[in-house]
């Protein structure tokens, strides 16, 4: 009978380091559009009494390989008040072979931050066009600080501009990256920061559209990481229906949850013009082909991006 290792947040944050994690989430997407992945529905969890939550648990495994991960993952936005983490969690990697619990990795949401943050990196690198000399950030919470720390280091890129809708966030956005060596600007509005840039990250968990179609310019490309429940949307259906290229992580997800269900549900997209990122990845031909191009990334995170960071947490640790 094996032991099960537990390992904790700072375990974690010592090894992670040394992951190639845009090379990760790349072999992993690959595999998923592939096939080589069983992926159930998302499991939801919606909470509205006493206090507005979120939990999300994915699961699945690659066929073929040694592990099957589960992941939960919370987000609790009033926990500011209380001064504790907004989001929680954590993931458990099961022998594929024999259902044995091998490692149970509590990173308190960490993981699924810092996954996310790698997809979005990753999406918005082969989709930008050819000279990006500035990125856009919609959104101050953790996600948009690891948005920009991904895909500013991917790109070589150091300036960028961000808006919010709590000024003071943004203030404390700005200063946190002043000795970061990229230099951020605060836009007094979400047009602003499409003006601007060339690349635009959303991370916020809007409930309705932020990002109008009239404002984006020819040759901008738009990750939008925060539309993860059918609920959420940050973009405009009508930027979806004008878009040269749009990609998604899973097209399964897509027909549910995120701006592409949006988009199909208003009749604006048909799932036909949607690509998945693992066939972009695989063939560039079928991602932006022209520096004129609007091309928008949809990511509602898929649970292969879970297998693969616990994995490689996992087999770094077995070496300790």
């Amino acid at each position: 009978m094996s032991t099960a290792r537990l390992v904790t947040l700072g375990e974690m944050k010592a090894v992670l380091p040394e992951v190639d994690l845009l090379e990760e989430m790349k072999r992993g997407f690959i595999a998923y559009s592939n096939g080589q992945c069983v992926i159930p529905p998302v499991g939801e969890l919606i909470l509205d009494d006493p206090a507005p939550g979120e939990v999300h648990i994915k699961y699945g495994f690659i066929r073929g390989g040694d592990r099957y991960v589960i992941k939960i993952a919370s987000g609790f936005p009033m926990n500011r008040e209380l001064g504790i983490h907004t989001s929680n969690g954590m993931m458990i990697l099961f022998n594929q072979r024999t259902g044995e619990v091998e490692t149970l990795l509590h990173d308190e949401g960490y993981l699924t931050d810092v996954r996310t943050a790698a997809a979005g990196a990753l999406a918005t690198c082969t989709m930008a066009p050819s000279s990006v000399t500035r990125i856009g950030i919609i959104g101050t919470g953790v996600q948009a600080r690891m948005q920009l720390q991904q895909t500013a280091g991917a790109l070589d890129c150091t300036q960028a501009s961000v808006w919010g809708r709590d000024t003071d966030h943004a203030s404390n956005f700005i200063t946190d990256f002043a000795e970061s060596g990229i230099e951020v600007s605060p836009e007094p509005d979400v047009r602003g920061v499409l003006e601007s840039c060339e690349v635009v990250i959303t991370c916020t968990s809007s409930l309705e559209p932020l990002v109008r179609s009239e404002w984006v310019r020819p040759g901008t490309h738009i990750t939008a990481v925060g539309s993860d429940t059918p609920d959420k949307q940050e973009l405009d259906v009508a930027l979806l229906g004008r878009a040269d290229r749009v990609i998604v992580d899973s097209l399964d997800q897509g027909r549910l949850r995120g701006e592409v269900a949006h988009a199909l549900k208003a009749g604006v997209l048909e799932e036909t013009e949607v690509t998945e990122l693992g066939l972009v990845l695989r063939d560039s031909s079928m991602g932006r082909v022209s520096d004129d191009q609007v091309t928008i990334a949809d990511l509602t995170g898929v649970a292969v991006q879970d297998l693969m960071i616990a994995e490689s947490v996992a087999r770094l640790l077995e070496r300790t």
